[in-house]
């Protein structure tokens, strides 16, 4: 199951070999309290992932939940709230370098077992003129994402590269996953369709 709205996160699981169920953990994310980024997300993606995990139909599932943020300038910077303040974290962001975090955490819910695991990337920014920022922030697609951006959508001619997998920037690590599926004691193989 995956605890996640993210249709990139299920794009990247389908494309993967997994044929995940969705179910939105419905967990607010606002009211965390100020801590580093690395402990923002993963305590996120660990509410998303327990909050799905109580559900009656997660009897027999593998639960993956996972929250990112951009590190930038000392702050954790989520979805942006407007179109106002994209366009603002764009003007800021542009020929610059942040960390993508993405907090990841996955239960087996018929053994309880559970892992827990940050996969970071740095991204670098490109120079995009304010004209082009603008028509990027019309489009919508930064007021839905971490960061304001994605690797795999309108703004990829924006991003100059990444150091890092750029998998954990588009939504999951899946080197990470194998691995906190293999500390809760799943193969990875058995659970490709």
């Amino acid at each position: 199951m995956l605890a996640s709205a993210s249709p990139a996160r299920l794009r990247q699981l389908t494309m993967a070999g997994f044929s995940p169920d969705v179910v939105v953990s419905g967990v607010d994310e606002d009211d965390v309290e100020e801590m580093p980024t690395s402990a923002m997300v993963q305590e996120l993606a660990g509410r998303k992932a327990t909050a799905v995990a109580a559900l009656a139909d997660a009897v027999d599932a593998i639960v993956v939940g996972c929250d990112s943020m951009l590190a930038l300038d000392n702050s954790s910077l989520g979805k942006p709230r407007d179109a106002e303040e994209a366009v603002m974290r764009w003007k800021s962001m542009r020929g610059r370098s942040g960390v993508l975090t993405t907090g990841h955490c996955v239960i087996d819910v018929r053994t309880g077992a559970r892992a827990v695991g940050v996969g970071e990337t740095v991204v670098r920014f490109g120079m995009p003129s304010d004209d082009e920022i603008a028509a990027y922030v019309a489009t919508g697609e930064p007021l839905a994402v971490a960061g304001a951006f994605t690797l795999d959508g309108v703004s990829a001619p924006f991003i100059d590269g990444v150091d890092g997998d750029p998998g954990a920037v588009i939504g999951i690590s899946l080197p990470l996953f194998r691995s906190m599926l293999r500390d809760v004691g799943v193969s990875v193989v058995d659970l490709w369709n």
